[in-house]
């Protein structure tokens, strides 16, 4: 019979640690959190120093009894939830449920691993300890807080603006920053400017130079027009170009730090177009374990929430080790690459990175569905590019004088490719070379043409899922455990809407802003909300009392509520109305919004109940029968574009159309990437989305 009980969250980890343990240990799941505040009422005592009123989450009961079995059962507990403060919370949530201060003759201890391997696991005993009450007090004071702005502001939304709307202390911020986004973009103005290209031919070498123009010998100069770009060209004609001073250097990219959860969200939106959520449940899956031929269930990547780029020193050594019998000498690392900032960081967790670099990505191209093969790959290049060298480039800055202007040319050449060998990204492509052969004092310049450009200064970008993340962690709001939730939740409230990766304020969404900005000014102040993570990592130090945070805070909130409740008018906020008119009785059918997304409700409800899917349209005509194409979801839930008509109208594909059509074949054109494409898979026609505006 087993002497020991590991209880860890998962059920999908049993499996994996089971094996690493021998048959005197039982590996039992308690299913995430097991307690929490009740869901009907605030859940806080503010009358008596703010002490939370915890309950037993519904569908909790069976899995407690159960585990209360097993303890019975045993000699030691171990609790071995997740590495952070939400596990250690979840630690101290099943001592309390499961009474296991109480139990005589039994002992109660608490193990972490940073990666489900054998090592981790094993070594995680050596290393048993007590709950850590400073990262339970932590996790403590973010949900009091969050539920404390949820629960008292919420139903003022509801009553001022309609229900089902929610506030959050991250939320609320996040929801601000959008909104604040799209007024400066709305606000903005373009100004013009030009560039001046000179095109030179250069004696001796086959291909020309162009230069771009700088200014004067003195000082740059911009270009605000035609009219000025047309005079200094007028000023040069009949001058002479010749090179004035040529500087040759050597410029070095460093290595990318290993991936943080913002980070490792970030970049899969870029490279690999995952949504947050989407990252998190695939990076979950690896952390946890998936099942490989012949060796069972397998985690491949350590734990997933991290805002850390520390790697230990037995990962270390195994990369350099790997670099080095498979790369080479020069590419290992000559010194530690790891990442200096003024922002608490919880250490204690390593940066994400495989569990075992000798998995190497493609060997398990055929194990793993495609996207989780993705995300390992991005992954286990990533670090291993973070253990290499720097990449090395050869410059070469030139300016060339004509007349009184200056004109430069400037090239770089990879010289050795260190980490670019492993792993690039955008950031690392660089421009072509400008120069083909050598520039220098002695060439010999001949002026072929100017070739003038007329530029607009564009607006900000709207926010994508990957740039919030990075707004949000820079300016120190949230943790990597809450962007998710964070975004997902502004997305199903309907206050932002995603379109092509941009993240866009509805109606509903800038109202929603405007009460808050109006009526709770520090809950969407963003200095407010970064200084209160800030105390609350003070919490997680044990150099603040977690109660103190709750007790400064919640008179202010409590006090502009009632304001609110009296001050502000309340707002209507009306239902989309479609171009679809409702076949019953005639009327124009509006938006709206249910569990499952939205769909199309005639207004004249009661009377009229008349309810039918609503389709995003595209704004491109069926090549089959001329009517809308629209957007829409197979049984399982994947995209598909296809015709409103259907079934009489069978036409479906899975990229998007772009309205235009396949000169080659006449078939349609589809978007995919920065590509068009033809649908017919025979024909194989592509060009570029600058070539398809010319056809």
């Amino acid at each position: 019979m087993a002497k020991y009980l590991v209880i860890v969250e998962s059920p999908s980890k049993i499996k994996t640690i089971k094996k690493f343990l021998g048959a005197q240990y039982e590996v039992a799941a308690s299913n995430g959190h097991v307690r929490d505040l009740p869901k009907s009422s605030l859940g806080i005592d503010v009358e008596h120093d703010y002490e939370p009123k915890y309950i037993t989450i519904r569908g909790k009961g069976d899995i407690l009894a159960s585990l209360r079995r097993e303890v019975k059962k045993a000699e030691k507990i171990y609790l071995a939830t997740d590495p952070d403060r939400e596990g250690e919370a979840i630690s101290w949530h099943l001592m309390t449920a499961l009474k296991l201060e109480n139990i005589e003759n039994k002992k109660v201890y608490r193990i972490t691993f940073n990666e489900i391997t054998k090592k981790a696991v094993k070594d995680s005993f050596k290393n048993a300890r007590e709950i850590d009450m400073n990262l339970v007090n932590a996790q403590q004071a973010r949900r009091v807080l969050d539920r404390m702005v949820g629960y008292r502001i919420s139903p003022l939304l509801w009553q001022k603006i309609k229900r089902g709307l929610s506030a959050g202390r991250v939320q609320s911020v996040a929801l601000r920053l959008i909104c604040d986004r799209e007024d400066e973009i709305n606000a903005f103005v373009p100004e013009e400017y030009w560039t001046l290209d000179a095109i030179l031919n250069v004696k001796g070498e086959k291909k020309p130079v162009c230069a771009k123009y700088y200014g004067t010998a003195s000082e740059k100069k911009p270009i605000g027009n035609q009219a000025q770009a047309q005079e200094i060209m007028d000023s040069l004609k009949g001058e002479e170009f010749s090179v004035k001073e040529v500087k040759r250097g050597e410029r070095v990219k460093k290595a990318p730090q290993p991936f943080t959860t913002s980070t490792l969200q970030q970049e899969a939106s870029k490279v690999l177009n995952f949504s947050t959520q989407k990252t998190m449940r695939l990076a979950q899956q690896l952390y946890e374990g998936v099942d490989i031929k012949g060796e069972g269930t397998v985690a491949l990547i350590t734990y997933l929430r991290t805002d850390s780029t520390r790697v230990s020193e037995e990962a270390a050594k195994a990369a350099a080790d790997f670099i080095g019998e498979n790369y080479g000498a020069e590419y290992q690392m000559s010194t530690a690459n790891e990442k200096k900032s003024g922002q608490r960081i919880q250490d204690a967790h390593e940066a994400i990175r495989p569990t075992e670099l000798e998995r190497i990505p493609v060997s398990l191209k055929d194990e793993l569905p495609r996207d989780l093969f993705r995300l390992y790959q991005l992954i286990w290049k990533r670090f291993v590019a973070s253990r290499m060298s720097e990449a090395k480039y050869e410059t070469t800055s030139v300016k060339i004088k004509a007349g009184e202007h200056i004109f430069t040319v400037s090239a770089s050449a990879l010289k050795f490719d260190g980490f670019l060998s492993v792993y690039s990204s955008e950031d690392d492509k660089e421009e072509g070379n400008t120069l083909t052969g050598k520039l220098s004092a002695e060439s010999v310049l001949t002026f072929v043409s100017f070739d003038p450009k007329q530029h607009f200064t564009q607006p900000p970008a709207h926010y994508t899922e990957a740039a919030m993340v990075k707004e949000l962690e820079e300016l120190g709001i949230g943790r990597p455990s809450t962007y998710v939730a964070t975004i997902t939740t502004i997305l199903a409230r309907r206050y932002v809407v995603k379109e092509n990766k941009n993240l866009y304020v509805t109606e509903l969404g800038e109202v929603v802003n405007n009460m808050m900005k109006e009526a709770f000014p520090s809950i969407v102040d963003v200095n407010f909300t970064a200084n209160m993570e800030a105390l609350l990592d003070g919490v997680e130090e044990g150099s603040v009392k977690w109660k103190t945070v709750v007790e400064n805070f919640y008179p202010d909130l409590d006090e502009a509520v009632k304001m609110a409740e009296q001050e502000l008018s309340h707002i209507t906020i009306a239902d989309e109305v479609s171009d679809e008119v409702c076949e019953v009785c005639g009327r124009q059918m509006v938006i709206k919004y249910g569990p499952h997304g939205r769909f199309l409700a005639c207004p004249g409800f009661p009377e009229c109940r008349n309810t039918k899917p609503y389709f995003e349209k595209i704004g491109v005509a069926c090549p089959k029968c001329g009517k809308d194409i629209v957007l829409k979801k197979t049984k399982k839930g994947r995209k598909y574009y296809g015709c409103i008509d259907n079934p009489n109208c069978d036409f479906m594909v899975w990229q998007k159309p772009s309205g235009q059509s396949c000169p080659k074949c006449g078939e349609p054109l589809l978007i995919k990437g920065s590509k068009l494409v033809c649908a017919n898979g025979q024909c194989g026609y592509s060009c570029t989305s600058e070539l398809s505006q010319k056809l």
